[in-house]
């Protein structure tokens, strides 16, 4: 028999790349009895990591967890310093592991896209990484293409920002709006952050992908023919959590109780992310539009917590929502709609009752939405929100647009504009009314994405050409 082998996974802070790559991992043991994972954690700085960890912390079948030590950091610049910080904690605990008799043999890294730097130490170790890109191939194939003109042809995107430049991206079908683009490539001092990582993913011997070649056909073809070497793609998607996360039982019991009185495919859900949550003045723009629409709602509300710039802050529910929705407000859409606080978003995605989802466009949450078949309509806020908008929107044909553009950075809370009433309602009514095309677009994209994970799916063949090329180092490592 074939000898064991170890992997080394190593997610980025924070609920939305940890429990995606705990999801990979566990797809991995479950394949094959061969290999054994270790996943270390990486907790945000001076921050209370129980609150989106809290399912982490003891190992489950051929999975190991190891919560490396609290770091100080520099909130601005976390992922560089903390990472880095973290480097001699990790070889520490890789080093005493295959020294214990029987260990499996070391048979490669698989780093976060913004966990690089360990490359490092799969280098010191002998053996190969890999990068596990928890977004999209059209996403990942614009930031290739952002670090080739920056890098080989001096013009870097970021020179396109507030012009009305449209960008023909190799990985999109269709020429891209520089207001749709990442703020990763559009700001200066972001892009080179990026561009460094990017640099280290040309070095790995292979790019996992949450993603399915049927969801991103034009993306995963155009990475075969890249203008650059790139490494193999392994598009191994949808990964998701269908267990949920680690909520409050009693609020969700609440919530589960109230959609289940609610007819098939009525209500609209707003959730915008464990970082989403808006001023007063959007507050009220949003309860306004969605009275105007008359739909029955199930909105996540959270609330922005002062800057603290020593400690990691991140949106918590409001103690009274009087406080900040118009008044009367809850007495008026008593019997249409919900206002809640952090939501189990799974569970609600997969109920009956929901017929639509105003979303910030995170790839978690889109992968989660065609998954249940509920139509979009797109509210990105940061990061590659606004790309993964137009790709949904203008790319793809499987959401609507509330305000694709709308971009709200953390470190300036009024930077971002005031999307009206009017056209929150605008957005709604098409979602939920009009739209049939994109409707039973989504439901055939949700039977593909349950297909492609099937013995014989794209992603089920893409995992197994990974395991293969996994068990191939043993044997050349470790003759």
């Amino acid at each position: 028999m074939q000898k064991a082998a170890e992997l080394v996974f190593i997610p980025s802070p924070g609920v939305g790349h940890l429990g995606s790559t705990v999801e990979i991992a566990k797809l991995l043991v479950d394949r094959d009895q061969r290999l054994s994972i270790t996943v270390f954690v990486i907790n945000f700085p001076n921050y209370d990591n129980s609150k989106i960890t809290p399912t982490y912390t003891r190992s489950l079948d051929r999975i190991k967890f190891i919560n490396l030590p609290n770091q100080s950091s520099d909130p601005k610049a976390f992922h560089t310093s903390l990472i880095e910080s973290q480097k001699p904690h990790v070889k520490d605990v890789v080093t005493q592991s295959m020294s214990l008799p029987d260990s499996p043999k070391l048979a490669g890294f698989v780093l976060d896209m913004f966990c690089t730097s360990m490359i490092d130490i799969a280098n010191d170790f002998g053996v190969p990484s890999y990068i596990y890109f928890t977004s999209g191939a059209s996403s990942l194939g614009l930031t290739f293409h952002s670090q080739f003109l920056n890098d080989e042809l001096q013009k870097p995107i970021s020179d396109l920002k507030d012009t009305d430049t449209e960008l023909v991206v190799p990985s999109l079908a269709k020429p891209i709006h520089a207001k749709f683009l990442p703020s990763g490539v559009l700001n200066t001092e972001w892009a080179v952050y990026l561009h460094e990582h990017t640099r280290r993913y040309r070095t790995a011997k292979g790019i996992l992908v949450n993603t399915f070649a049927e969801l991103e056909s034009y993306a995963v073809n155009a990475s075969a023919s890249s203008e650059t070497e790139i490494p193999p793609l392994y598009p191994v998607g949808p990964i998701l959590n269908l267990d949920g996360d680690n909520y409050d039982t009693r609020k969700k019991a609440e919530i589960m109780e109230w959609l289940d009185g609610q007819p098939r495919s009525s209500v609209v859900f707003l959730c915008f992310g464990s970082m989403g949550s808006f001023g007063e003045d959007q507050v009220k723009e949003i309860a306004c539009g969605l009275e105007q629409s008359g739909h029955r709602f199930l909105w996540s509300l959270r609330q922005s917590l002062p800057k603290d710039k020593d400690k990691f802050v991140m949106p918590s529910d409001y103690d009274n929502l009087t406080d900040v929705l118009p008044e009367g407000f809850l007495d008026r859409t008593v019997g249409i709609g919900k206002v809640i606080g952090w939501a189990p978003q799974v569970a609600v995605l997969g109920h009956k009752a929901i017929g639509g989802f105003v979303s910030h466009c995170g790839w978690n949450s889109t992968l989660e939405s065609l998954w249940f078949g509920v139509p979009i309509a797109t509210w990105p806020m940061y990061a590659e929100q606004q790309f993964n908008a137009f790709q949904l929107v203008r790319e793809l044909g499987l959401a609507v647009e509330i305000k694709m553009d709308y971009r709200k950075e953390n470190s300036n809370e009024n930077a971002a504009v005031i999307v009206t009433s009017e056209e929150i309602e605008r957005g709604i009514r098409c979602l939920m009314e009009y739209d049939t095309d994109i409707r039973k677009r989504v439901k055939e994209t949700s039977v593909m994405s349950r297909k492609t994970l099937m013995d014989g799916g794209s992603s089920f063949s893409s995992l197994g050409r990974f395991i293969t090329d996994v068990m191939d180092n043993i044997s050349e490592t470790n003759p």
